[in-house]
């Protein structure tokens, strides 16, 4: 197990990933800078910087389960829900419309668009 951790560890993640995750998050703390302003009074508090850490995180394990060395923009973009949906807070309005964190966390990865990253410009 600790092997395998360290495997994980030594998964590549592009520069332009990490930003990736870090607008993710951002967008959830700041709805209006990232195209998301009707999202603003459905959060009370958005994700920590934390997140960013565990979409990192559960990128490079996916990309290592799914066989690659390197992390794809696809990694960060299917374990976005699961770091993402208990990371934030709604707000009284959310709960009383009956929206959930998983249709919040939707449509923030719908829109904050992913970089293009090709498998061949590692660069370390």
């Amino acid at each position: 197990m600790i092997a395998l951790q360290a495997k994980t560890d030594e998964v590549f993640v592009h520069n332009a990933l990490v930003d990736y995750a870090v607008r993710l998050v951002l967008s959830s703390r700041a709805p209006a800078e990232y195209g998301l302003a009707d999202l603003a009074p459905l959060i009370a508090h958005g994700a920590s910087p934390r997140a960013t850490l565990g979409l990192v995180a559960a990128g490079r394990a996916l990309a290592l389960m799914r066989g690659r060395t390197y992390v794809l923009p696809q990694d960060i973009f299917d374990v976005g829900p699961d770091v993402l949906r208990h990371r934030l807070l709604l707000s009284y309005e959310a709960l009383a419309d009956g929206v959930d964190a998983e249709q919040v966390v939707n449509r923030i990865l719908s829109t904050v668009h992913a970089p293009r990253v090709a498998s061949t410009s590692r660069t370390a």
